[in-house]
């Protein structure tokens, strides 16, 4: 069963649905900043902001939210590990089942062009870190579920629903892969976007 679900997005459409679609299995949400507002405005109950889990404030500008032990623990440590769950318990590491982590517009941005400073304050750090630590969960321990597109947000759904709030190994898997195919593009679009400065 999902318990726990941290969420932090730049596009915010659909997250009513899937908000919706998580309370009816009363799952917590650890969110920040937009985000935590926006669920905060859909009135959900159990929602914890990521500065009170982490018990550091965020950062001036939102630079520094997620990039904490107690978040990428919660995704990269095994909870079937003896060790790892002494760990976690010391250090009041709680486990996350879903990452809901969509990116920094960069391609939109530099699209019409943009000089360098824009481009680079438009460099999502938190949010590919987070996607990258909950996809390879999914893939070592099939238990942590990564979410990068509103797109993706009906079938996940879909399946909770059908699987009395669980989600499936296929589809950890599925969604895991479009994970890194999103990272590894968000990564060529910025070097793309250096390479043409430079020539």
């Amino acid at each position: 069963m999902i318990k726990r679900a941290l969420i932090s997005v730049y596009d915010k459409n659909g997250l009513e649905e899937l908000v919706e679609a998580l309370g009816e299995y009363g799952v917590e949400i650890v969110s920040s900043g937009g985000t935590a507002r926006r669920i905060r405005e859909l009135g959900y109950g159990k929602l914890v902001e990521v500065s009170d889990y982490t018990g550091h404030p965020e950062s001036p500008g939102g630079l520094v939210k997620t990039l904490h032990p107690k978040v990428h623990g919660g995704l990269l440590l095994n909870r079937e590990d003896p060790s790892h769950v002494k760990w976690m318990n010391k250090n009041s590491v709680k486990p996350i089942d879903i990452v809901v982590s969509n990116l920094y517009p960069f391609e939109k941005v530099v699209e019409g062009g943009a000089d360098l400073e824009t481009a680079a304050e438009n460099i999502d750090i938190g949010g590919p870190s987070m996607t990258r630590s909950a996809a390879k969960a999914a893939l070592l321990y099939d238990r942590v579920a990564i979410i990068t597109d509103p797109a993706q947000y009906p079938e996940v759904i879909k399946t909770l629903r059908e699987n009395e709030g669980e989600l499936t190994t296929e589809l950890r898997r599925s969604l895991a892969e479009k994970a890194f195919k999103r990272t590894e593009g968000y990564d060529s679009a910025i070097v793309a976007y250096l390479e043409g400065r430079e020539g």
